[in-house]
């Protein structure tokens, strides 16, 4: 922190071939500004400037948006690396299930050519192997939990957007049944022969609708 200011520094990643090139973003957040700058960074963000800019409602809300917004933009980045480190991981685990097997087998059993005194180095090569599976078992393990926080994001987005949509709905639920009953075309309905009834049920949806929006507005809906 500086002051009123922000400073965020976020590491990002991209795959180059078969190998994870790593950079940074350092962003500047003000009450009234975001400065990006990429260092070491593949993607551009005239992708992410694009998305913000179809969301003007949601850039209302300031600054602060837009820095979730690029910091969501970075960990999306790194889900096709995960994913192939995932399918290496996997690819790797069956390699090193048989190894143990194989070495299990020369550690334990009675078998010809090998001696029992080899057999405290073929013991020492099974421990190499099991430590090697301990490293793995702990990488996918990582891997599994960067999924699911970011399964995690992902719901947390698509709930707000729900409850935005639910909020306008409901919103629009109010003019919409009241211009509905009016335009059943009774005979016989109320304010159909006052002087001001169009401006009062006018009013009257007005007023409704700034309630709820104001409600929703409070509660973080919209």
């Amino acid at each position: 922190m500086y002051g009123d200011q922000l400073f965020v520094i976020i590491k990002t990643a991209h795959l180059e071939g078969d190998k994870i090139a790593y950079g940074e973003t350092c962003i500047f957040v003000g009450r009234h500004h975001v400065i990006s700058v990429r260092h070491g960074s593949a993607r551009s963000h005239k992708e992410l400037r694009e998305q913000l800019e179809q969301s003007p409602k949601l850039l209302d809300h300031g600054p602060d948006y837009v820095l979730h917004g690029i910091i969501d933009f970075v960990v999306d980045g790194y889900l096709p690396m995960v994913e192939t480190l995932e399918d290496q991981v996997i690819r790797f685990q069956r390699i090193l299930g048989p190894m143990a097997e194989v070495v299990g087998k020369l550690t334990n059993l009675e078998l010809p050519c090998i001696d029992d005194n080899a057999k405290a180095y073929f013991r020492d090569v099974l421990d190499h192997v099991r430590r090697v599976e301990f490293m793995i078992s702990g990488l996918r393990e990582v891997i599994t939990s960067v999924f699911e926080a970011s399964n995690l994001l992902e719901q947390q987005r698509q709930g707000t957007i729900t409850r935005q949509l639910a909020a306008w709905a409901a919103i629009l639920a109010v003019p919409t049944a009241i211009a509905g009953i009016y335009g059943m075309n009774f005979e016989h309905m109320p304010e159909l022969k006052t002087e001001y009834g169009y401006y009062v049920v006018i009013a009257v949806i007005l007023t409704l609708c700034a309630i709820l929006y104001y409600r929703f507005k409070k509660t973080g809906w919209l």
